[in-house]
């Protein structure tokens, strides 16, 4: 496993970069990941509103949301949530939301 050290944090992930110890997230470690990880400089409101959707999605179901539901739920076209997580919604943004690796992503 690997760490990650910034901002007074040291965070440990797995070789893909999703959170280890995924109860330890929190939105200082989804802007650590954020930057180390999947390049993005600073978190928008529009890249909270994908994360918070995940995110309160999964601790209610316990999986990820689909990409026609994410749509849905935050009004944001498909086109833009790449924009906004240029690795995709499942593998970058369930990565800051905390998640752990959804099935299927590869």
């Amino acid at each position: 496993m690997a760490t990650i050290t910034s901002m007074g944090k040291t965070i440990e992930v797995n070789e893909e970069g999703f959170l280890t110890h995924p109860q330890e997230w929190d939105r200082k470690i989804a802007e650590i990941l954020a930057q180390d990880q999947e390049g993005i400089e600073r978190l928008t409101e529009e890249h909270w509103a994908v994360i918070d959707t995940i995110r309160q999605y999964y601790l209610a179901k316990g999986n990820a949301p689909m990409v026609r539901s994410l749509c849905q739920t935050t009004k944001l076209s498909l086109k833009r949530i790449y924009e906004l997580f240029p690795s995709g919604p499942a593998k970058g943004a369930c990565k800051l939301a905390g998640l752990p690796k959804p099935d299927g992503c590869v």
